[in-house]
């Protein structure tokens, strides 16, 4: 009998999506991730749950469907991660006009299965306070609905969940050899130490890794499907006051966000280019930061360039690239953002599913269907997730600012910044970070901002932190406040255990 019945190489947001569903219908779950939780793709997204606007113009409207339902779900999942935003979108008729961004919005709000967010409405830039960043020019805008996320901890969230329902979860193992027989037998390199796990079913969810993965650890000899397309973002000091971002179109037809970020700065993203090379060194170019810089210049009042930027990261989009047009007459940013999901099966063999494409908005529908594709393995199991909240979850989706306010009547000595912080990165568990400390000395080392052992402490021991980095960057972005050398303490410290 076979260790596991499902083993999940990939700890990105669709593998740690998928682990959850299926240890949450009882099967037993092994995920197997060679660097940290979102360390790649997922942590270095728009953080953005939506149904894509733009892509209306490219008649995916069975892609945007499927995005706009979910916000929603999520956003009752996870109201500590997730957020109502609003977009504001100027009108530039040069680029789109009004009419046609009307039609856009319209069929935006029809399709969107909207119970809790607000509709499109007209703006008059010259009187509404979200036209005072903006050049004069611009006169008139319309304002809609999607969310914001913390995608990194969405990722976390999942794998917690999954842990708690029996998935064992394997960070920093590598996958160096696949053996398919009647089971799938898995060689792992767990930080120099050999193992071996046995699984009836295998699901490569390696993302920008996929095809890698494939020819080298599996040593299968596909058609090649995937398509890299590289996304780099800035971060600023805050461009404006107010909590609105705003979506702006630039001369080559794509869109560049502006999003308020971690209190005193502002999001900006993103590009959209074909990349070849290894995803693990991707980085932003000093034109693609340029090019961000130009598209809020041409709208704002301040005028921001590369020496503004605080923080840039890239990451790596996988789609799915059927081949039916030769791929040199083919923009990234016309490749369709649908999932694909491969199934290998063959008589008296373990089968082998793979995951190409996805995006953060649409995981749990992806790992739904992917349990929709195994079911005749594993018959008598059933949906869950879309009524069922990750951890810190559980209250209201517009409950925020009452967890806020008990956390801090709770906790008095806490500053309300720091109330904040805790009650949206661990919601109602936030009672399981701080536990009975009833002063600031309780919560024991501060290593920079906010940032205490204790806190670091629950993330080793829950979260599967073991750097500085998977703390201040993917369980948090304190890193943004943090300096060398309070980052070197952190890091001795988390490595003294």
């Amino acid at each position: 009998m076979a260790d596991f019945d499902l083993a999940v190489i990939g700890g990105g947001i669709n593998g740690t999506g998928i682990a959850r569903d299926a240890a949450g219908r009882g099967l037993r779950v092994v995920l197997v991730e060679q660097n940290d939780l979102a360390s790649a793709t997922s942590s270095a997204s728009s953080k953005l749950i939506h149904g894509g606007l733009r892509y209306l113009e490219h008649y995916e409207f069975g892609l945007v469907r499927t995005a706009l339902k979910e916000r929603e779900v999520l956003l009752r999942a996870a109201p500590h991660l997730i957020r109502p935003l609003r977009f504001v979108l100027p009108v530039n008729e040069a680029r789109r006009s009004a009419l046609m961004l009307r039609l856009g919005l319209f069929i935006y709000d029809w399709i969107g299965w909207r119970r809790i967010l607000p509709g499109t409405r007209e703006l008059d830039l010259l009187t509404d306070p979200a036209g005072a960043p903006l050049r004069r020019s611009f006169h008139h805008a319309y304002e809609y609905s999607d969310c914001f996320a913390d995608d990194a901890r969405l990722v976390v969230l999942n794998a917690v969940d999954a842990a708690e329902r029996g998935a064992t979860i394997r960070t920093r193992t590598r996958a160096v050899r696949a053996e398919r027989g009647e089971a799938w037998r898995l060689i792992l390199n767990a930080r120099g130490r050999r193992e071996e796990v046995t699984a009836r079913v295998l699901v490569n969810a390696a993302g920008a890794w996929v095809e890698t993965l494939a020819e080298s650890v599996l040593r299968l000899r596909q058609k090649p499907h995937l398509r890299l397309d590289k996304g780099s973002h800035i971060v600023v000091r805050r461009l404006y006051d107010h909590d609105r971002a705003y979506i702006l179109q630039a001369a080559d037809g794509r869109v560049v966000f502006t999003i308020p970020f971690q209190h005193d700065f502002t999001l900006i993203g993103t590009t959209d280019r074909t990349f070849v090379g290894d995803p693990a060194a991707v980085l932003p170019t000093g034109e693609e930061i340029e090019y961000q810089c130009g598209v809020v210049n041409e709208y704002f009042r301040s005028v921001i360039g590369a020496a503004d930027v605080v923080w840039a990261y890239a990451g790596v989009r996988s789609l799915y690239d059927d081949g039916a047009r030769k791929s040199e007459d083919i923009r990234s940013q016309d490749l369709g953002r649908e999932y694909v999901l491969s199934l290998d099966e063959r008589s008296g063999e373990a089968p082998l599913l793979t995951v190409y494409g996805g995006k953060i908005t649409t995981y749990r529908r992806l790992a739904e269907d992917v349990m929709a594709k195994l079911a005749h393995f594993f018959p008598r199991t059933q949906p869950w997730t879309a009524h069922s909240p990750l951890p810190g979850g559980d209250f209201v989706y517009d409950g925020l600012e009452t967890l806020v306010a008990r956390t801090q009547r709770t906790w008095p000595f806490l500053s309300a910044d720091h109330a904040r912080r805790l009650a949206s990165a661990y919601g109602t568990r936030v009672d399981d970070v701080l536990k009975t400390a009833q002063e600031p000395a309780d919560l024991g080392l501060r290593f920079g901002a906010d940032l205490t052992a204790t806190e670091v402490h629950y993330l080793m021991d829950k979260e599967w932190a073991r750097t500085a980095d998977d703390v201040l960057w993917r369980r948090s972005k304190l890193g943004l406040r943090f300096n060398d050398s309070q980052r070197m303490v952190l890091d001795r410290f988390m490595a003294a255990g």
